[in-house]
């Protein structure tokens, strides 16, 4: 597999925000969004093999672990790694942009579905057939750039009540969206979702890596 890095730092997403958490982060994306904050990812890194990946994140006392990118399941290795994880007792998750199949993956890892809004540039790319392979122990997220976003997600939700059954995130773009516009939004219209901020970013300079 080719890495870009691994490391451990604070969950900033998802429900299990503000728990430690191994990062994995894969190399490579096929997806170009307009709010990307890790085009360090689409090129750089190395390659590793499963082994010393396990090896690695052995390493650290830490039970939670993440596999993230760019987009992890570029990696024909993603499967066997999450795999080869869950067997060693840790709780996996694996943040995806829902552009590519999930069904290779074990049903035990818990999946983060980026849907991606039209504020990303990036909405046609979305495979909507995964959406009915989602387990209910997973989560769904909606990066938000503006009421145009958030409106289309309202509708997405609408759409596919099924949706309802998941954890599922509205994430403001960190310095573009007023999170506190986005939670009158999310109040005056009675959603029951959650309110997400990127945690690591307001702990850590925003541009930092490796956190």
């Amino acid at each position: 597999m080719k890495i870009n890095e691994i490391y451990k730092s604070i969950q900033g997403e998802s429900t299990y925000a503000g728990q430690p958490c191994v990062f994995i982060r894969t190399t490579g994306c096929n997806l170009r969004c307009e709010w990307c904050d890790t085009p360090h990812a689409f090129e750089e890194g190395r390659e590793m093999t499963v082994e010393a990946i396990l090896a690695q994140v052995g390493r650290y006392a830490c039970r939670l672990v993440e596999l993230t990118g760019g987009e992890p399941l570029l990696q024909k290795e993603a499967p066997l790694l999450a795999a080869k994880l869950l067997d060693g007792g840790y709780t996996v998750l694996i943040e995806t942009s829902g552009s590519l199949d999930i069904r290779p993956l074990d049903p035990r890892a818990i999946i983060v579905m980026d849907i991606k809004c039209p504020g990303s540039g990036m909405s046609g790319a979305m495979r909507w057939d995964n959406l009915p392979e989602l387990k209910p122990s997973d989560q769904v997220k909606f990066v938000i750039k503006d009421r145009a976003d958030y409106d289309w997600a309202v509708e997405v939700l609408e759409r596919h009540p099924l949706l309802n059954r998941h954890a599922v995130l509205f994430s403001p773009v960190f310095g573009t969206m007023d999170p506190r516009l986005l939670a009158d939004w999310i109040l005056e219209d009675g959603l029951s979702v959650h309110l997400q901020l990127q945690l690591h970013k307001y702990i850590w300079d925003p541009e930092a890596r490796g956190v």
